[in-house]
């Protein structure tokens, strides 16, 4: 009984992990006071603290990229210019 418990108490802890997701397109506009990104299929997300402002600057119009998406905030997490 003591090792259902520990299993049960386990799988609870890791279902608060968090997941991410990842999103890739062009992006339309960036909006550095915002933080958000929105991307030419109407996509828009908001990036979180990871993200350093220095990161959103080097975005255009026309760039693509890859976003990693906190699924448990929908913030994004980490963007890098596709090759």
């Amino acid at each position: 009984m003591k090792k259902i418990l520990v299993v049960a108490a386990a799988s609870l802890a890791f279902m608060g992990a968090a997941y991410a997701g990842t999103l890739e397109g062009v992006v339309k506009s960036v909006d550095p006071a915002t933080k958000t990104i929105t991307l030419e299929d109407g996509t828009a997300v908001v990036a979180d603290d990871a993200v350093t402002p220095e990161a959103l600057g080097t975005l255009t119009a026309g760039a693509k990229v890859k976003v990693t998406v906190d699924d448990s905030t929908t913030k994004a997490t980490a963007v890098e210019v596709a090759k």
